[in-house]
């Protein structure tokens, strides 16, 4: 069905803005009235979220929302979450691949290529275009790069180079990374769009000139720093201002924190902060343990902090989510090695946890019952959400939902998503957020309109 060339978003580095722009143009195209998909090969996060068939990085699923479509797990078939310094799970189509997993990195090459390259087919002929996103920099020569070089000599895209030029050195980042590149991936970097630019853009002359005259590329545009709510797609950060009045909330921050990407919108309601010292505990209204990937890990962090003694000692309410429930349990054992080890949770609610060999992802609906008590303005409210855990907990704490229990100050639950719901958000800190996402899409869309040649991408996409 794909009637125009893919457009692939590379970038100079992490974290240049390579998922932003995709998601403004993914809004951009769609409000021109073309079907519009996003793909990214491999993604690197442990903010996940679950679709028919498994789960796939954040950046995708919000992508396809700002499109307008169904997020599916061909928008991004390969996914890896980080479990500790050296090791990441391999998803594969939204399901877990232990052999890969297992596999040395330079040696799973053979096995994730035709998976990436059967999403895309299944994108390109189900949608007039697909906006292709890059990982990290096409220039890091030391690697045999599927996601970015490859790809985009394999689909034939025309490519944009984006560069952060808020952390300096932007013009030779793009030089660089032009000069770097297999000459596949130089035939076919079409532009460049300079990003986070803060200032009179007029003071940049005559560099983008002279990019343009050493590498051939199109200066597309200079996208300013722009005060957004696009959740991050890999680690989680707080940017609203909450109301006069708001509750303070307390995220305990671990190291393999999962899906912080969730809590975007409490800060509208409350205001929110990390924890990663006891001392951080101190005048909270809500401690949130939220989700993990490696609860074994996570638990001798906390335990190496002494924010287990902290949390155990608080009064205040507790949330707990998938993990984040288990860590807040009497005890993990892992008979099958997922985690590396059984350990002692916190011992906050009768709960424990056995980590099964079969990971569970699915969407779920809940409706919250609890009894008269510290939760009980949860009573009757329902939400969607969504569960990602290889974790089975069971227990004699009191449930009050699909996959919710609570006793006392302490409530947790296997369900990722709830807190991205206004209705829960206001029952649990009694301030009622306004949803930002679609907002938000139009913002970057508008941005593009605004500060992109939207001629050239017109073109070199053949609309």
């Amino acid at each position: 069905m794909s009637s125009l060339r893919p457009l692939m978003v590379l970038g100079c580095s992490s974290s240049s803005g390579k998922s932003l722009l995709v998601t403004g143009l993914c809004r951009w195209f769609a409000r021109q009235g073309i079907d519009v998909a996003p793909f990214k090969a491999q993604n690197m996060s442990n903010n996940a979220r679950v679709v028919h068939g498994g789960e796939i990085g954040v950046a995708q699923w919000l992508q396809a929302r700002a499109a307008g479509i169904e997020p599916t797990v061909d928008t991004n078939p390969v996914l890896l979450k980080p479990e500790a310094d050296t090791r990441s799970q391999v998803i594969v189509h939204g399901v877990a691949r232990p052999d890969l997993t297992a596999m040395a990195w330079r040696e799973r090459g053979p096995s994730l290529w035709p998976p990436m390259t059967e999403s895309y087919q299944h994108l390109a002929d189900q949608h007039d275009l697909v906006i292709i996103e890059g990982a990290g920099s096409p220039a890091e020569i030391n690697l045999d790069d599927l996601v970015n070089n490859r790809i985009v000599d394999h689909t034939d895209a025309a490519a944009i180079l984006v560069a952060d030029i808020d952390r300096g050195g932007a013009f030779a980042h793009l030089v660089g990374t032009w000069t770097l590149v297999p000459d596949p991936t130089r035939r076919r970097l079409t532009g460049f769009v300079l990003n986070k630019f803060r200032g009179d853009a007029s003071l940049l002359d005559p560099a983008p000139t002279l990019v343009t005259e050493r590498t051939g590329m199109h200066h597309v545009g200079v996208l300013p720093m722009l005060a957004h709510e696009l959740p991050d797609e890999e680690g989680g950060s707080i940017r609203a201002t909450a109301p006069p009045g708001a509750p303070r909330v307390v995220i305990v921050r671990y190291p393999y924190a999962s899906n912080l990407d969730e809590w975007h919108l409490l800060g509208h309601a409350a205001h929110v902060r990390w924890a990663t010292t006891p001392a951080d505990l101190d005048g909270a209204d809500l401690v949130i343990l939220p989700g993990s990937k490696h609860v074994t890990a996570d638990m001798h962090w906390m335990i190496a902090r002494h924010l287990d003694t902290a949390i155990r000692a608080t009064r205040t309410r507790i949330v707990g989510i998938c993990g984040g429930a288990m860590l807040a349990g009497r005890r993990i054992t892992d008979p099958h090695g997922i985690e590396g080890g059984d350990t002692d949770g916190l011992g906050l609610i009768d709960l424990t946890t056995e980590m099964a060999a079969t990971k569970i992802t699915t969407a779920t609906h809940v409706t919250l019952n609890p009894p008269a008590g510290p939760w009980e303005t949860l009573r009757g409210v329902t939400a969607d959400g969504y569960e990602i855990r290889n974790g089975v907990v069971s227990g004699t704490a009191p449930t009050i939902g699909p996959g919710a229990w609570a006793d006392g100050n302490v409530l947790v639950t296997t369900v990722h998503g709830l807190f991205e719901h206004p209705d829960v958000v206001a029952a649990v800190v009694g301030h009622r957020p306004e949803p930002v996402l679609d907002a938000t899409f139009d913002l970057l869309a508008d941005a593009v309109d605004e500060h992109l040649d939207t001629a050239f991408l017109r073109r070199v996409v053949g609309c």
